[in-house]
């Protein structure tokens, strides 16, 4: 039977023990109601079965806390409500009861205590109970005091905050995109412009903005000379594999050989080194062919845009107009001679792109754009139907002298506009490349000719101007002249009999003129060539233009006298001779001809060309006079002109014979011509037709060509037939 929970017990040093109580009391501190943690005070002593001291033995002793003394059961260590309880107290309880019970730990006893239960309130919160007092025997001096550990009993671990991992991780997140954030910004403001220089060379693109050329337009906005949108189609070499499949699946589409084809793909270095990486394949191709090209998705083959001049006329007016290259640089005509008024100003983009596959442009990369300035246009005092006229009646009559050179202009008085120039050979503008340089010529400026007979309406303008002679002189005519050692003859021999001034104009006397020129003089024969415009380009506004030349006065020789005012010995273009004519028909002013009428720019701002040059040659009456003795050509009998008589209107005109020379050297044949003006009373055109004939005959081509010229240059401006009736009767050899 174990003892009683009162009795003494003797610690394993044989010495008695009280009771627990006796033991609080011999401690000086009392061992009920202790507090333990939490609130809950005391401890209780499990028994085997799961229950206290006191509840087996019948003892309540709620708050006392007594030790009760263990059966053999009871030292096991597999309790398991230790470890809860033990978190629950945080140890202190043990630690409590490991003091006073170190002796029954020393023979192997646990002492297991657990907060008693404290009773609450409904609410839950109420304190728990004041501890019971029990007056504190005297302090044993006996025995020594139990001892404290030394030591501060061990905390619980805490356990973790979520709140601080949290605020951890929001740090770390915070200084891990503030450290990527600081360094970006360094790269793209620091050190931007070492990266983006390096190797931009190597980025760069350019690729040209070409400007729209300006067109060129006849006087009624008619098209004589466009640019159209086209393509070109290049290839780059470096990226061809098989030059001669992609020669052969693009040549049927551009009409190029293939061997030609596969020698403009074969790879190539340029002066710096590195392969060559564009060449032109074709230019000018139509939209629709560049579309198929690109169909076929060849390697290394691309298409780009052009520009592609078009001449709606083909061979219409050519020869003035002329033609550009295929970068749209003018070459020859007007094209050339206002290249700089008509192209206007390429543009060009310049950007960053990738390479291989990422050829495209690099967004934010560098990029700048140069637009381009479209150029002007002209608009030409030419009337497209007229020109077309002109060259067809030129080409007709041309026919019958092979190898022959024709020209012909039609001048609007009293303006000084050309309305017409046409030249035989010519050639297709559109197509040029074949053509024959010669071909290409504008005979009107180009032409140098000895003018002959035309240029005797000079010489007798001069001396009415001068006074020498009047509509009414008459002058003996002898069949021949010499003068220094040649002799000059008539085709109508007078046989020494007195002739009118019409007449000689009529029959073209070489020696009535001579004879009135010995009258004139050598230098004023010189100054009136020189104000009717001879000896220098007239300006109209082609390239190249000849000056001719007329020959000073120290130069001249007997013969001379002679040669001079008969037209020989002087050297004339078809366009200086027609400007001349055209100042007696605008009453004896000279008007400079031109063929630009406007500058038209690209926003549609039209600048009218520059005042042609004009200055007066004769009186207004010697003029009239003039004309109406050159009515006699083409009315009197037997007179050289009657087949350019133009039927309902009164013509005034001058045939010619002439040479023509070339570096200074008379050429085989002769140079026939005819200038004239309709209506003579009131001269509203001037033609003058030039055919050089290598095996004569060229009279018999000139006259009949103005003739058709005249007739429907006045049709088609509806000019009415002269109402003065007609041209006044002439007497050749007046009695």
């Amino acid at each position: 039977m174990p003892p009683r929970s009162d009795e003494p017990r003797r610690d394993p040093t044989g010495s008695r023990r009280g009771s627990a109580r006796d033991a609080g009391a011999a401690d000086g501190e009392p061992r009920t109601g202790e507090p333990g943690i939490g609130g809950i005070s005391g401890a209780r002593a499990y028994t085997p079965r799961g229950r206290t001291v006191r509840e087996e033995r019948g003892t309540p002793a709620r708050g006392q806390g007594a030790e009760q003394r263990r059966t053999p059961r009871s030292t096991r260590s597999g309790d398991p409500f230790r470890p809860a309880l033990q978190v629950l107290d945080g140890g202190r309880a043990a630690a409590r009861a490991g003091r006073r019970d170190a002796p029954a730990a020393g023979r192997g006893g646990v002492v297991r205590t657990v907060a008693p239960r404290t009773p609450r309130g409904p609410g839950g919160d109420e304190p728990p109970p004041r501890r019971r007092t029990t007056p504190r025997a005297p302090r044993r001096t006996d025995r020594p005091a139990a001892r404290r550990p030394s030591r501060k009993p061990r905390r619980p671990p805490k356990l973790a905050d979520s709140r601080l991992r949290l605020r951890l991780g929001t740090v770390l997140a915070l200084t891990l995109f503030a450290t990527i954030g600081i360094r970006l910004i360094f790269l793209q403001t620091v050190d931007a412009p070492a990266y983006a220089g390096g190797g931009i060379s190597d980025r760069l693109r350019t690729v040209e903005l070409p400007a729209p050329r300006g067109a060129i337009y006849d006087s009624t906005g008619a098209p004589l000379a466009r640019s159209v949108e086209a393509r070109y189609v290049y290839a780059d070499p470096t990226e061809v594999k098989d030059s001669a499949a992609v020669a052969k699946a693009i040549s049927p589409l551009l009409g190029i050989p293939v061997s030609k084809l596969v020698e403009l793909m074969k790879p190539r270095k340029l002066e710096d080194g590195k392969a060559s990486r564009f060449v032109y394949l074709a230019r000018g191709v139509d939209i629709s062919t560049a579309k198929r090209v690109q169909a076929l998705e060849l390697l290394g083959i691309g298409v780009h845009r052009d520009e592609r001049r078009e001449v709606p006329g083909g061979d219409l007016a050519a020869n003035l107009i002329g033609f550009t290259s295929q970068d749209m640089v003018g070459l020859e005509g007007l094209e050339a001679r206002y290249d700089d008024v008509l192209a206007g100003q390429d543009g060009k983009r310049v950007y960053e792109a990738g390479l291989g596959d990422l050829a495209a442009p690099i967004p934010g990369g560098y990029s700048r754009t140069t637009l381009a300035k479209p150029g002007s246009s002209l608009a030409l005092t030419l009337n497209r139907d007229l020109q077309f006229r002109t060259q067809q009646i030129l080409s007709a009559g041309m026919a019958q002298a092979p190898g022959g050179t024709g020209a012909a202009v039609v001048i609007e008085i009293p303006t000084g506009a050309v309305l017409a120039q046409a030249s035989n050979p010519t050639y297709d503008a559109a197509k040029p490349v074949p053509s024959d340089p010669v071909a290409r010529e504008d005979a009107a400026t180009s032409f140098v000719v000895d003018p002959g007979s035309v240029h005797k309406a000079i010489t007798y303008g001069a001396a009415l101007q001068e006074g020498v002679i009047t509509p009414d002189t008459t002058l003996p005519i002898a069949n021949n002249i010499k003068m220094g050692d040649t002799w000059f003859s008539d085709t109508h021999p007078a046989d020494g009999r007195r002739m009118s001034v019409p007449g000689m104009l009529a029959y073209s006397s070489n020696v009535g003129t001579i004879t009135i020129a010995e009258k004139l003089g050598r230098d004023r024969l010189i100054d009136y060539q020189k104000r009717f415009g001879l000896g220098k380009p007239t300006g109209e506004g082609m390239p190249g233009e000849a000056s001719g030349r007329l020959l000073p006065a120290d130069e001249w020789s007997g013969s001379s006298r002679g040669s001079v005012p008969i037209g020989h010995s002087v050297d004339a273009t078809p366009l200086q001779m027609a400007a001349a004519y055209a100042a007696i028909a605008n009453n004896g002013t000279y008007v400079q001809p031109h063929l630009v009428k406007e500058v038209i720019g690209p926003d549609g701002k039209r600048t009218p060309a520059a005042a042609p040059v004009t200055r007066s040659v004769l009186s207004p009456q010697n003029a009239a006079a003039l004309r109406t003795m050159l009515e006699a050509v083409t009315t009197v009998d037997h007179a050289t002109g009657l087949t350019a008589a133009v039927p309902g209107y009164r013509v005034a005109g001058k045939t010619g014979t002439g040479w023509r020379l070339v570096n200074g050297k008379k050429q085989p044949g002769e140079v026939s011509s005819f200038i004239g003006m309709a209506p003579a009373e009131n001269p509203r055109y001037v033609i003058a037709v030039f055919v050089y004939a290598p095996n004569g005959g060229g009279a018999a081509i000139a006259n009949p060509a103005f003739r058709d010229m005249m007739q429907f240059t006045l049709r088609h401006y509806r000019v009415p037939p002269s109402t003065g009736g007609s041209a006044p009767k002439f007497v050749v050899y007046p009695r």
